[in-house]
């Protein structure tokens, strides 16, 4: 990894001397409402020995400004922080891989800028993984919505394979900002985010467990994941972005199928169904269809799914017999009410 000639980097004192425990990376583009809440809540965390890393992906609005406002609030901050600065907008991926070619720290934390996190979260993250010398540590969350939160438990894994499945199956997130991740495992294998492919880079995170050796489920909530806009995820898709999704499935599963030494065809199977189950809570019949189009070598892999619920894989084989205004009754029954009610 290197540090691009388009890159500015601005170090706000920063002592290189200092043996940092982890690395936060904070892409920022376009976040001048949330920057604010996000950086008070890194700036505040218990754990001492942290360097924020925050990347300026050439944000067109006052994120920059605001934030740079935000830190001269915590002077005893000032040492463990740099700003990182795109000169043209690169995209999440990219901002991602910037942040890791300086990093220093002994494990890498990645958070959006329009989130924020629980104070104790890196010092209670890091103090699990040194006890059980864990490369990767993953936790619980939160979906923040504008008037309420909803708790999402992860599952329990004790091995790096049964985790691995479970991120291909869909029982396990593969977010990247729940999760502390030994540097090393970035550095050692080569591992990096794919620059110009945002939908989907958080499959990275499969990559990284793929080369773990031990893992550790930590049941706590720390990170809030803000969920403020509930309509049709599928709505706000270019080709550009479906593109994207696709290459980086494709990716994972070549990045696998050469690296990884365990037999996991159906889990593959099944983590091209968990990919394009988007397509399915949508009310757009064009959806329905790209759903059949893609990746049909998974579909008589639908009932074999043993880690998703028995209505995702009901929905899944609705859409594989093209029963299509069953899957249209589904989104507006189950999903619309769920999350744009319920969860508002």
């Amino acid at each position: 990894m290197y540090v691009s000639q388009h890159l500015a980097i601005e170090f706000l004192n920063f002592q290189f001397h200092i043996h940092m425990k982890i690395s936060v990376i904070i892409p920022i583009y376009g976040v001048e409402h949330f920057i604010e809440r996000c950086a008070r809540s890194l700036m505040e965390q218990t754990l001492g020995e942290v360097e924020f890393i925050f990347v300026d992906d050439a944000s067109p609005d006052r994120s920059i400004e605001i934030l740079r406002r935000t830190l001269t609030d915590y002077p005893n901050r000032q040492q463990q922080v740099r700003i990182l600065t795109h000169e043209v907008n690169k995209g999440l991926p990219a901002a991602r891989n910037t942040g890791l070619a300086v990093a220093t720290g002994e494990y890498i934390f990645h958070c959006d800028s329009d989130d924020y996190v629980e104070r104790e979260m890196l010092a209670e993250m890091y103090e699990a993984a040194k006890k059980a010398d864990a490369d990767i540590v993953w936790s619980d969350y939160y979906d923040s919505y504008e008037h309420n939160e909803r708790y999402l438990k992860q599952p329990v894994y004790h091995t790096a394979h049964d985790a691995l499945c479970g991120m291909l199956c869909g029982r396990m997130k593969y977010n990247v900002w729940n999760k502390l991740v030994r540097k090393s495992l970035y550095h050692d294998y080569h591992i990096t985010y794919p620059a110009g492919h945002s939908m989907g880079e958080d499959m990275t995170m499969i990559k990284l467990f793929s080369r773990a050796s031990k893992v550790l489920y930590h049941p706590h909530a720390y990170y809030h994941y803000v969920k403020w806009n509930v309509g049709s995820m599928t709505a706000k898709y270019t080709q550009k972005h479906l593109d994207a999704l696709e290459y980086n499935v494709r990716d994972i599963i070549f990045y696998l199928k050469n690296n990884y030494q365990h037999p996991i065809d159906i889990e593959l199977a099944c983590f091209q169904l968990e990919a394009k189950w988007v397509f399915l809570i949508s009310n757009q019949w064009e959806d329905y269809r790209r759903w059949s189009a893609w990746f049909p070598e998974s579909h008589p892999f639908i009932w074999k799914n043993k880690y998703v619920s028995f209505r995702v894989r009901l929905i899944e084989w609705l859409a594989y017999r093209k029963q299509y205004w069953l899957v249209w009754v589904h989104y507006h029954i189950v999903i619309k009410f769920l999350y744009s009610i319920i969860y508002k």
